[in-house]
């Protein structure tokens, strides 16, 4: 078994776990093909990011990618950073080779519902209605690099008409059926997209949500739209366009499946940024690059195979949901749910684990601690039998409750992981045969030459960096779209370390080769010279009783000093009162430091996020400096834009303070 010195771990791998992991069985497969010595994961890691060419092509022929589509000419022809370019001449389609998988007869896809509605897609059946939404795709004159655009919830229509269009050669994009027509259209609109799928509604937190005068409004917004493919949940699905479809109607009418082999950097999504510093990014990422970091991050890293079933509770909106789909690269079969993750209670998605037989679980941060506040005792509760391994994303886990997901699940592995929409997957995570440590990120992922760096651009071990990548990535994305230079690509990542991608994330890489993520670096609290992570205060803040959410903020001033609040959102039941106060202050006192107990501690009901649930502090920070909301951010990409006035409020207050008492 691999171990490294350190603090007691959470968890860590027996023998048997290490054996029969598919990193395992990679390492013994690389070490044979190269003849080097690759004893464990560290020296894996090393290789892997040292001889990009070998390790990529290692990852091709392992899981079989050449035997579909042949040869290459060469697997890194350039390294540079943006631009790199990656087995040059090779045709691949990233629909055909997840359809590949499966046996007909198997489940690929799970669907559930709130109301308790169970639907089931076998491979066969996948295979087949992929085919006919292609065919109809194909029928109304959409080709090679014509945008499919998707207003969907989490439903397994959603995954058949993304692989449709993939299969044909057309680019897809979407969002979930919260967005407003407004955010939608925003996203969709420079894309100017052929066809629009979508539903006629969805259900959440027990209320039945009609969509049709929403896709009316999207549609009014898209004029390049000449047909819809509408999706009967809730009506009969009528819309008023000249160019509808049904689906029902469509998925009727068999067809021979088609796939059109576009080169490995040939675009297969468009990604796009939250939105909360302007208008989102597009980002555009290929058909090879997904393909290959998806059989990597899900097949090594994640271990999954055609025995699994991979549920992640995620949405059309967020990058998890494109992740997901990618299960079906490895032949897992996947679970799409509809509907609100704590309605009727937080039990919800543990339930579905149990009743699904999901054998690998992923979620948030912010839903275990839900779990956790209501008493939760998953492994008691439920038959979680079939279950392998958590997952957890979206925000830095605290310790606290990293230790009490894999206490209470029966001692089953959490690994944490953070990477982002920008190149689809993680940069660091876990890994089946890595001990875990509370708090932690096990280690660095195969391939992502990630590290830690100081302003100078020198490494740094257990003490706070900037995550940066000092090489290339297949899955970064290939462009942005509507960038045609690749100025705003460039500024994105690249202003500060030239041809080094820098992330803008705070992190620790430790001695041993853990990571671990303090939040944003552009939202650092600086405060008295000594810069803190906002993740470190929010894990001891969170982990009281009382405390549902918090955001803090490192506010620089105009005369020279720094303001720093703390916001809080009670407990139900629960006040911020001079008590609660005091406990907090002396909580991050000797915890986190003394140095950052905040100036102020603001009770709210209820905190604004973007619509993947992360904290807005850099845009709630510059707004409390006096921009305007339309400054720094679009209020349709934030879940609650009225959550914004009390920050408006604040501002407007202090401002009128400052002009008094300057005169």
């Amino acid at each position: 078994m691999e171990h490294l010195a350190g603090p007691a771990p959470l968890w860590e791998p027996t023998d048997q776990t290490v054996a029969g992991a598919r990193v395992t069985a990679f390492r013994h497969f690389a070490q044979h093909r190269t003849g080097r010595e690759l004893p464990d994961y560290d020296a894996l890691w090393t290789w892997s990011t040292t001889d990009l060419a070998e390790f990529w092509s290692a990852v091709w022929d392992y899981y079989g990618v050449g035997e579909m589509f042949g040869a290459y000419r060469k697997v890194l022809d350039d390294e540079r950073m943006p631009g790199s370019r990656w087995f040059t001449e090779a045709r691949v389609n990233f629909a055909e080779y997840a359809l590949s998988k499966g046996a007909a007869a198997e489940v690929a896809i799970a669907g559930a519902t709130e109301s308790g509605g169970r639907i089931e897609l076998t491979w066969a059946q996948l295979r087949a209605q992929v085919a006919s939404v292609a065919q109809w795709y194909r029928d109304r004159g959409v080709g090679r690099g014509d945008r499919v655009v998707g207003y969907l919830p989490n439903i397994p229509e959603a995954i058949v008409a993304m692989l449709a269009a993939a299969a044909i050669g057309a680019i897809w994009s979407s969002v979930g059926q919260d967005y407003a027509p407004a955010a939608a259209t925003d996203r969709f609109g420079p894309l100017e997209p052929r066809v629009l799928v979508t539903t006629d509604g969805y259900r959440y937190a027990g209320a039945e949500l009609d969509r049709r005068q929403a896709i009316t409004q999207v549609l009014a917004g898209l004029p390049t739209v000449t047909d819809a493919l509408v999706i009967e949940r809730l009506t009969d699905g009528h819309l008023d366009h000249p160019g509808v479809g049904h689906w029902a109607d469509v998925v009727a009418q068999p067809a021979e499946p088609y796939f059109l082999r576009v080169g490995f950097d040939g675009p297969l999504w468009v990604l796009f940024s939250s939105g909360t510093t302007g208008l989102p990014k597009g980002m555009v990422q290929s058909h090879g690059g997904i393909l290959l970091e998806q059989l990597k991050l899900l097949g090594l890293h994640a271990d999954l195979g055609p025995q699994d079933r991979f549920f992640w509770f995620t949405s059309p909106s967020w990058v998890m949901w494109n992740i997901q789909l990618s299960g079906l690269l490895t032949g897992a079969s996947v679970v799409c749910y509809d509907g609100s993750p704590t309605y009727p209670d937080a039990r919800t998605l543990w339930r579905l684990v149990a009743d699904l037989r999901v054998t690998s679980f992923g979620s948030s941060p912010g839903y275990l601690q839900a779990s956790r506040d209501v008493g939760m005792r998953p492994a008691i509760d439920l038959d979680l039998s079939a279950l392998r391994a958590l997952w957890a994303t979206g925000s830095p886990i605290s310790p606290s409750t990293h230790a009490w997901a894999v206490e209470s699940s029966g001692g089953l592995p959490l690994f944490s992981i953070s990477g982002g929409t920008d190149i689809c997957s993680a940069f660091c995570g876990g890994v089946p045969t890595r001990p875990i440590w509370p708090g932690e990120l096990s280690v660095r992922n195969l391939g992502v030459a990630m590290d830690a760096w100081d302003p100078a651009g020198q490494p740094l071990r257990d003490i706070v960096g900037e995550l940066v990548m000092t090489r290339p990535l297949p899955s970064m994305p290939v462009s942005f779209w509507n960038d045609p230079a690749g100025i705003r690509y460039h500024d994105s990542y690249f202003d500060a370390y030239p041809g080094v991608w820098r992330h803008g994330d705070w992190i620790t890489v430790t001695d041993r080769g853990s990571v671990v993520i303090h939040g944003r670096s552009d939202a650092t609290l600086n405060r008295h010279g000594v810069r803190m992570g906002s993740a470190d205060i929010y894990h001891v803040v969170e982990d009281i009783d009382d405390v549902q959410e918090s955001l803090v903020l490192g506010i620089e001033q105009p005369d020279g000093g720094y303001w720093m609040p703390l916001f809080v959102v009670p407990t139900s039941g629960s006040t911020l009162d001079d008590a609660l106060r005091d406990r907090i202050r002396a909580a991050i006192r000797q915890k986190v430091s003394p140095r950052h107990v905040p100036d102020e501690i603001i009770q709210l009901a209820a905190l604004p996020h973007t619509r993947t649930g992360k904290r807005l502090e850099v845009p709630l920070k510059r707004i409390l400096q006096g921009a305007s909301t339309g400054e720094v951010l679009q209020r349709t990409a934030v879940d609650d834009p009225d959550l914004l006035q009390p920050f408006l409020d604040l501002a407007r207050a202090r401002r009128t303070e400052a002009s008094a008492a300057s005169t």
